[in-house]
């Protein structure tokens, strides 16, 4: 039994979307590969800072990494830079139990060594001054300044 026409209209129509798919995927990939952004390597650049700098405090903040100067900022510095930026702590306010929370989870997660007798005093360090605060949804804007709008 010979297919009639529209049969073979259907059969050609299956395979012509079945190649394009093909085309459309082989040059897809192409496409998505060949667009990749390349790594980029980082080449490590020397800070010229003098020693003395690196303990500066300057207006009760640590020059160098911007930790309030208080009882137990060495030990915070030397426990928590080594592995991120100061910045990562200073931009965070949680309680005592958040704090201790978060070293856990480095220590589970992230490699994080087991701080030792250090605990106790970073986790005071922390918790004291960077405790959460009330401040609302947003707070008032500190303008030195204003001027009228024409």
């Amino acid at each position: 039994m010979k297919p009639n026409f529209e049969e073979q209209i259907k059969a050609f129509v299956s395979v012509l979307a079945i190649f394009l798919l093909l085309i459309l995927v082989l040059f897809g990939g192409l496409f998505y590969f060949n667009n990749r952004k390349p790594k980029i390597n980082l080449e490590e650049i020397p800070v010229e800072a003098n020693e003395e700098d690196y303990d500066k405090v300057e207006n009760g903040v640590h020059v160098a990494t911007g930790f309030i100067d208080d009882k137990g900022m060495q030990a915070t510095i030397q426990n928590c830079t080594g592995c991120h930026s100061a910045k990562l702590v200073t931009q965070n306010r949680m309680s005592r139990e958040g704090w201790k929370a978060t070293i856990v989870w480095m220590q589970e997660t992230q490699n994080l060594w087991d701080l030792g007798a250090n605990e106790e005093l970073i986790l005071n360090y922390l918790s004291k001054n960077y405790a959460p605060t009330n401040k609302g949804r947003r707070q008032n804007l500190e303008v030195a300044e204003w001027y009228e709008l024409n």
